[in-house]
């Protein structure tokens, strides 16, 4: 399985990154939701390298042109609510791309906020036989819901190629993904990764809760 940490290479995605952790930024959800798309539409540039191709005669004003164009059958599923920016950045770049959602969240089990039980109670995808699925969700700490909803996912079928994309994640997260998709057909594209999560399964040092940071705080 290739995971790719754009964090280790000098690009914009690093301002952006930036911008997104420091919490003084981050009293802009504006900003913070545009950040989140921005690099949405960066890993998806990156990522568009690894499709299937053919050479089509295209016809202009005053010719024709050869242009090779991708031949992926494209679907986008994100977790709601904090996939949202992250989704739209991706679906601005593949805009043809059918898309799938899925509202996986996290609910704490124990009065000190350090167990964490994952509840999935909405599903609505395409068929994903052969198809290439982008599974895209900001923050990838345990890998616990990019799992669960991954499995919601393929009972609508079985993707020819995956991808999981985040723009953080944790290196446990990272070696979770590893273990439980495939990896013969699986690719990780990462914004960065992050050494820990915390007690109550928050990525260290991460920015915070994405989806309240995005949309407001939720009760």
């Amino acid at each position: 399985m290739k995971v790719i940490d754009f964090s280790k290479s000098n690009s914009i995605i690093n301002k952006y990154m930036a911008e997104m952790r420091d919490k003084d930024y981050q009293h802009n959800r504006l900003l913070f939701r545009n950040n989140i798309m921005r690099v949405g539409e960066l890993i998806a540039y990156e990522l568009s390298k690894t499709f299937d191709y053919e050479e089509r005669d295209i016809v202009t004003p005053l010719g024709v042109s050869k242009v090779s164009v991708p031949t992926d059958r494209l679907v986008l599923g994100t977790i709601f609510r904090a996939g949202l920016p992250f989704h739209q950045g991706f679906l601005n770049i593949f805009d043809h791309a059918a898309n799938a959602f899925v509202s996986a969240y996290r609910e704490y089990t124990d009065e000190a906020h350090t167990k964490v039980g994952i509840h999935v109670e909405y599903l609505a995808t395409p068929d994903l036989n052969d198809a290439t699925l982008l599974i895209v969700d900001p923050m990838l700490a345990t890998g616990a819901s990019m799992d669960l909803s991954y499995r919601a996912l393929i009972t609508k079928g079985m993707p020819a190629k995956i991808h999981v994309a985040s723009v953080i994640a944790s290196v446990q997260a990272v070696e979770y993904i590893k273990s439980n998709f495939p990896n013969d057909r699986t690719t990780v594209w990462l914004g960065a990764v992050d050494d820990n999560i915390n007690e109550h399964s928050y990525i260290v040092p991460g920015l915070g809760d994405a989806g309240d940071l995005a949309y407001g705080i939720k009760e």
